[in-house]
């Protein structure tokens, strides 16, 4: 990367903390009990969160679609990365595949059997459930790795 590109993206993040900061001030200042008094009363315009919503998703989008197109074109320009990524991909794919299958679709319940507002059975459960497992899955396999690369590094 050079010297230029790296000063643009530095300014770039720097303007965005500036503005997020600004936004931060502007909440604090009003203070909870304006917040509090504008989500109660829904004829009041909300000037206040609103526009630091607005700038989190745009930032949010532009990031992600940015590293999705770099990520793209890297892997273009080089195919043996392209190679390892789809790999990668694949694995991460059979992981959610075992996770779906091994994941319960039936309702959300609490302590004494009753079915809690919004855990009624169904695809959403089912999917809630395989993110539980795929994540657990996931953290056993870095937990693994962590030990053996701590277990080398011990040897050594």
């Amino acid at each position: 990367m050079s010297k230029k590109f790296s000063k643009i993206l530095t300014v770039l993040a720097g303007l965005i903390g500036l503005v997020g900061f600004y936004f931060f001030i502007r909440i604090m200042m009003e203070g909870d009990e304006a917040i509090e008094a504008m989500l109660a009363d829904i004829t009041i315009k909300d000037t206040i969160v609103s526009p630091f919503i607005y700038f989190a998703k745009f930032v949010l989008i532009a990031t992600a679609l940015i590293a999705v197109v770099f990520s793209f074109i890297n892997m273009v320009k080089n195919p043996q990365g392209l190679k390892t990524t789809l790999i990668g991909v694949l694995a991460m794919a059979v992981i959610l595949v075992i996770a779906y299958m091994s994941a319960s679709g039936d309702a959300v319940t609490d302590s004494v059997g009753r079915v809690l507002e919004g855990g009624e059975a169904g695809s959403v459960s089912k999917w809630v459930s395989t993110g539980i497992i795929f994540s657990g899955i996931l953290g056993a396999i870095g937990f693994v790795f962590f030990l053996v690369d701590f277990g080398r590094s011990f040897v050594k």
